[in-house]
């Protein structure tokens, strides 16, 4: 296995030309161009004919996040605006608690004009929910890293925080759109399928199926399933490190039903395709949650989680479905309808896949781990596809055209 600490970010690297990032999405969620890419041989197709390119019997997983209205605006006394971008929960740590929190709750996040906002300084906004006025305020509890502690409170205070942020917050458009949020964006940067609030970005290889396409997976015989990845800010932090070592992965909560589980365990030879990069950390970190529970048994193991290096430092071997059938036991022993943990896996050129056979993703940024992942999955034949998508003027990122990839 190859020594992904030791890769150096600037080798995957390309010229992305500022006109070819999609700065608004099609009329048309299923227009979207599809690069093929199956033995080498890529070919091009319109997205709307996925099903034709998939083996029926196939199992795709979606992720059902939903991105939340993140960002929330306030404005001192003295006028000046303050931008706050809330990123990862922190008191309480569980995203979808976090969502159901009423009166108060604490959330790491960015703050623009940190500096003009004095430490003491509550700052306060009146908004309406459902009809009632409700004041929100904002103070500074101290710093997380790179980021801000913000407590919110608001009275009354019988409304949860998922509430609060739909009421009065923006969605928070990647930063390389480099443009304000729009009624375009409300509908255009959620997946027809989306049903957690969590996210803070799109899980965007979904933004391209439509109900009619859908509706073709179902009369080919190709099946379904849904995971929930809550996708971080930290999907957008560039590696400033110059080798792969210096660079920590951000850590995303993860939700998974135990049916999903039974099936995957119980699967025999069965093609699994992940829709997006957030559906394939996840599909893979359940491998590396049941190796654990294979490798120390009788360990009470409360929260899964995977850390960023695991699968490169452990050198026991064991069997995928040996693994998956000991998540589904513990799963069953414990009355565990869904697990529920954290990953921080990162997956680079010398990871070994366990369990996706094909991937849809969009087209990524140079020098980011998620082209470190596409370059894992497809090998040395990445530079290819991009190579290919470049000259034929392809749309790039999150409202950009989309691939399918098979290993």
């Amino acid at each position: 296995m190859n020594e992904p600490k030791r890769i150096r970010i600037s080798d995957f690297s390309y010229d992305l030309p500022e006109d070819r990032i999609a700065q608004h999405p099609l009329p048309d969620r299923d227009a979207s161009r599809l690069l093929v890419c199956r033995d080498g041989i890529i070919t091009e197709r319109v997205f709307r004919d996925i099903a034709a390119e998939l083996p029926a019997e196939m199992l795709l997983v979606f992720n059902d996040t939903r991105v939340i209205r993140a960002r929330l605006e306030f404005f001192r006394s003295t006028g000046g605006r303050i931008e706050i971008f809330c990123t990862e929960p922190d008191t309480p740590a569980d995203v979808q608690q976090l969502m159901q929190q009423e009166e108060s709750c604490t959330v790491k996040c960015l703050v623009g004009n940190l500096k003009k906002w004095k430490a003491g300084e509550v700052l306060e906004k009146k908004i309406f929910v459902a009809g009632s006025e409700i004041l929100l305020r904002a103070e500074r509890a101290g710093e997380a890293g790179e980021l801000q502690r913000i407590r919110f409170s608001w009275s009354p205070g019988t409304v949860s925080f998922s509430q609060i942020v739909e009421a009065c917050g923006l969605l928070p458009l990647p930063p390389y759109m480099n443009r304000e949020a729009s009624a375009e964006d409300d509908e255009r940067y959620q997946t027809i399928y989306a049903q957690h609030n969590g996210s803070v970005a799109a899980p965007t290889a979904g933004l391209h199926f439509t109900e009619h396409v859908l509706e073709e997976l179902r009369r080919k015989n190709i099946h379904t399933a849904q995971v929930t990845l809550h996708v971080g800010a930290g999907t957008f932090r560039p590696v400033k490190s110059e080798t792969m070592s210096g660079h920590d992965m951000h850590r995303e909560e993860v939700s998974v039903s135990h049916a999903l589980v039974k099936k995957l365990a119980e699967a025999r030879g069965g093609t699994v395709c992940a829709v997006g990069t957030t559906a394939l950390r996840t599909l893979e970190s359940l491998y590396w949650f049941g190796k654990k529970l294979v490798l120390f048994p009788g360990k009470h193991l409360g929260e899964m989680q995977v850390g960023q290096w695991e699968p490169y430092e452990q050198n026991a071997d064991v069997p995928v479905p040996v693994a998956l059938r000991a998540l589904h036991d513990w799963m069953t022993e414990n009355n565990k309808e869904t697990l529920t943990g954290s990953t921080s896996l990162l997956i680079a050129p010398g990871y070994d896949f366990k369990i996706v056979h094909a991937l849809i993703t969009n087209f990524h940024q140079p020098q980011s781990t998620l082209l470190l992942l596409v370059a894992a999955f497809a090998g040395n034949r990445y530079r290819d596809i991009y190579d290919y998508a470049l000259a034929r003027e392809f749309r790039f990122l999150s409202y950009g055209d989309s691939s399918l990839l098979f290993r």
